[in-house]
């Protein structure tokens, strides 16, 4: 981490990246820009600002500058850090960056000492790995099998801001994918696989294929023991953003508990005849961020009886509330007492909304603007008529059936379940 020295703000030294600003026409250097990891625009957009205050303090306004060549502080020497200016202050007012624990700690019993301490954990998975032995002998899993998880996990994040991508508490889901020891021509398949199938799991929750993207990890960014690590990207509204990661991890988690703990963290391969630790790939997403785009791929606007309408597009099977039960006249007690039956039948199977105020329309575009895929509206051919049909309403289409009573869970449940 870096300290301002005159605002006394502190920052991630990985998080603040610096350029030189060199003149184009003979490389002379007049100072630095720092700006905020965000995304590539936003790094420009604000580099060219300070940028220009650079060129105007060195009485060359409008000269041209080299593209900026960007750094993160834990890559410059002392010389430079002498030159980069503090987001906070303007000025060269940052220390040397310097060592900081990302994650919390606290201590457990009555006691406050050394013998007490614990932290939180900053990610799920080693709880998996721990408990790897215990799972596998239990549950007689065969290598491949993988162990999934999804819970709170904790950073000591020194500035927490863009939103919930730099937060101190956050949700997430992995899975360990135990596989066979052995090189590129082992691991890599599974890897690739994991890739294929993650990226079809997540379009078929409902993110759009056209805002994902990949984001290959390479050389320096590749953690020190991972064999491949590929991320998943989406481009929200402000700027493209990792969403999930798929790293090949190796034995290294496993071998590393293992000599620590003193404990054998092997497995016994009944084909092979012979014990090996396992290597893994490891898939992890934060749910934080997924809610957040299925809600930016969701929001679709059209024209409905010439009158624009905002709507969320959830795909049946994640969308907050799945069915709005609608009486057409609240007043009359043998439409709401039909519709009532109907609404506490489809309440134990998922979770329904009950909309009785207000007129048809109206009740039909506030289901669509929390993304409710299917209307239900009891009317007076529902008790009047054989057959007590009901109107069902497509929240995409705006089209509408009617179906019998008894055949609306069927129906339904094809529709939001898949079967």
């Amino acid at each position: 981490m870096v300290d301002c020295k005159e605002t006394k703000l502190r920052y991630r030294a990985d998080q603040l990246f610096c350029a030189p600003v060199n003149l184009a026409e003979d490389g002379t250097n007049l100072g630095y820009v720092c700006v905020h990891e965000s995304t590539d625009e936003q790094m420009m957009k604000d580099a060219k600002k300070m940028a220009k205050k650079v060129l105007k303090e060195a009485d060359k306004k409008g000269e041209k500058i080299e593209p900026f060549l960007f750094k993160d502080l834990t890559e410059v020497d002392e010389d430079v850090m002498t030159q980069v200016p503090s987001p906070g202050s303007g000025k060269p007012t940052l220390t040397m960056p310097r060592d900081f624990n990302l994650m919390f700690q606290t201590n457990v019993g009555a006691m406050s000492d050394a013998s007490s301490v614990a932290y939180l954990r900053p990610e799920t998975a080693q709880g998996i790995f721990i408990n790897f032995k215990n799972a596998q002998g239990t549950s007689r899993a065969k290598v491949p099998f993988g162990i999934a998880q999804i819970g709170k996990a904790f950073r000591n994040e020194i500035t927490p801001r863009n939103f919930i991508f730099r937060s101190r508490e956050f949700e997430q889901m992995e899975v360990e994918y135990f596989i066979p020891p052995g090189g590129e021509e082992v691991w890599k398949p599974y890897h690739e696989k994991w890739l294929e199938d993650s990226k079809n799991f997540l379009v078929s929750v409902g993110l759009r294929d056209d805002l994902m993207g990949w984001d290959v990890h390479e050389g320096d960014s590749l953690a020190h023991y991972a064999l491949a690590c590929t991320d998943v990207t989406f481009r929200f509204p402000f700027g493209e953003q990792e969403l999930m990661g798929i790293a090949a991890r190796g034995d290294f988690d496993l071998t590393q508990h293992s000599e620590g703990s003193g404990k054998a963290l092997d497995y016994y391969c009944d084909q092979a005849k012979e014990k090996y630790i396992p290597h893994c790939i490891e898939p992890s997403l934060g749910v934080d961020r997924l809610v957040l785009a299925l809600i930016c791929s969701a929001y679709a606007e059209d024209i409905v009886d010439g009158e624009k309408r905002s709507y969320l597009k959830f795909h049946p099977s994640v969308a907050p509330v799945k069915v709005s039960v609608l009486p057409l006249l609240k007043n009359k007690p043998a439409l709401v007492s039909v519709a009532r039956e109907l609404f506490e039948k489809l309440q134990r199977r998922w979770n329904v909304q009950w909309d009785a105020s207000g007129a048809i329309g109206r009740r039909y575009r506030r289901a669509d603007e929390v993304g409710t895929p299917f209307c239900i509206t009891v009317d007076f051919d529902t008790i009047e008529k054989e057959g007590k049909t009901v109107t069902i309403r497509d929240r995409d289409t705006t089209e509408q059936i009617r179906l019998p009573m008894d055949e609306v869970i069927p129906y339904l449940s094809e529709k939001i379940d898949g079967y």
